[in-house]
């Protein structure tokens, strides 16, 4: 449930759209919404947030110091990229950094409502340019990793449940273990798949099959 926002975004007018669509989408959250990249770092300080809306191009900095950031204090934070800046180098910087959506401002209201949707259900939310970038991407690359570092069948179901959505809190009791132990199979899947996200464990799970047939 997303009970707080942080929203980094230094064009008013963006930030004014982008805020109305998380009222709209999420009406009991609380948003925090900022226009720097110092006030955003800050605020994380403050508050804990379940969801960050993150431009990349600020006055003051990088949005993909957040990111890092927020991965590092706060990683049950969802993460969304929301910018204008489609290359390749970007996605792949926000990705690396934290990042478990990217959306662009040059997205309809109706398109970043629906991909903020299926984020709480455990879908990335992604502009449909960039997912068909990304797919192209994993296409090109393909598995890469030694068989050695399959996931144990504890790992796979851990991967199995936050793919699905499930929150740390969340997958503990389902698999009847200690939150601890499952941050630690979290570490452990993201080292093996060599990924740095929720999104992106994911996306490679999905691919090399290791989700099944749920």
């Amino acid at each position: 449930m997303i009970k707080r926002v942080l929203l980094l975004e230094d064009v008013r007018q963006a930030r004014d759209w982008l805020g109305a669509i998380v009222a709209r989408e999420f009406p009991d959250a609380q948003l925090t919404a900022v226009g720097l990249l110092r006030d955003a770092l800050e605020a994380t300080a403050r508050e804990t947030f379940d969801l960050a809306l993150v431009d990349l191009s600020l006055p003051d900095g990088d949005g993909t110091e957040l990111l890092r950031h927020l991965a590092q204090v706060q990683p049950e934070c969802h993460c969304v990229v929301t910018t204008v800046m489609a290359a390749d180098s970007a996605i792949v910087s926000a990705l690396a950094a934290g990042a478990e959506g990217y959306l662009l401002k040059s997205d309809t209201d109706q398109v970043i409502s629906h991909q903020l949707h299926l984020l709480m259900s455990g879908i990335p939310a992604l502009s449909p340019q960039i997912a068909r970038r990304i797919m192209h991407h994993f296409k090109l690359t393909g598995p890469h990793f030694e068989p050695e570092a399959k996931l144990t069948p504890r790992e796979t179901e851990v991967l199995r449940l936050i793919a699905q959505g499930f929150r740390v809190g969340e997958a503990a009791p389902e698999l009847g273990i200690a939150e601890s132990t499952v941050i630690t199979h979290i570490k452990s899947i993201y080292r093996k798949l060599e990924v740095s996200n929720r999104a992106e464990a994911t996306l490679q799970a999905s691919r090399l099959g290791l989700l099944g047939d749920d």
